[in-house]
């Protein structure tokens, strides 16, 4: 079947321009959930010592952009110290500008008073994060420990000491912060693997 000189012309133009390479369906090395979420906030809520850990991923090593815990004094009134954590925690915030946070799951406390006080702690954090806009996960205390040190139950001595070694940290972060690292620390470990359950979100 013959063709005509215009359409051997566009054949020849089609097989002389360069050919882009097909892009992967699914590189697993590299999800886009880890291209958006470079700047990761772990928090660790609690009325009187709420830890939070911000870090960069970055190779190497994750870098730690800043960490502490907001302490509120124990004659201090429940509002004074919900009032403080938003308010701390507004500043953290504006100072690092994080994507997204990662809260410690809820516990079953033997005390109902005691979950009382960690529920209104946890939902002044909450609101504020979410007020930024950041999203919100949730991850079981237990599932943190076994990513961080392996062991599901292990103490909170261990987690900070696995902490300190994996963002090459100076000195041991106070247990609080520590725990507000290790969230971070697990969900950049999570978004660097191909897996097939999403995270809940709160």
């Amino acid at each position: 079947m013959g063709i005509t000189p215009q359409q051997f012309s566009q054949m020849q133009e089609r097989l002389s321009s360069p050919r882009r390479a097909a892009s992967p369906v699914l590189d697993r090395t590299a999800p886009a959930s880890a291209k958006a979420h470079e700047v990761i906030l772990g928090l660790d809520p609690s009325l009187r010592g709420t830890g939070y850990g911000i870090i960069r991923l970055a190779k190497p090593y994750p870098q730690t952009l800043a960490q502490g815990t907001i302490s509120c004094p124990a004659g201090w009134e429940h509002s004074r110290c919900l009032a403080r954590i938003a308010v701390s925690l507004r500043e953290v915030l504006r100072q690092h500008q994080p994507s997204v946070c990662v809260v410690e799951g809820l516990f079953f406390a033997q005390n109902l008073q005691t979950a009382l006080i960690m529920g209104e702690a946890r939902g002044a954090a909450l609101a504020t994060i979410a007020e930024a806009g950041l999203e919100i996960y949730e991850l079981a205390p237990r599932k943190v420990k076994q990513a961080i040190v392996g062991y599901g139950a292990a103490q909170k001595l261990a987690v900070a000491k696995m902490v300190q070694r994996m963002l090459r940290l100076p000195e041991l972060p106070a247990p609080d912060a520590a725990d507000a690292l290790a969230l971070a620390l697990t969900h950049a470990q999570a978004q660097g693997r191909y897996s097939l359950q999403t995270p809940k979100r709160v």
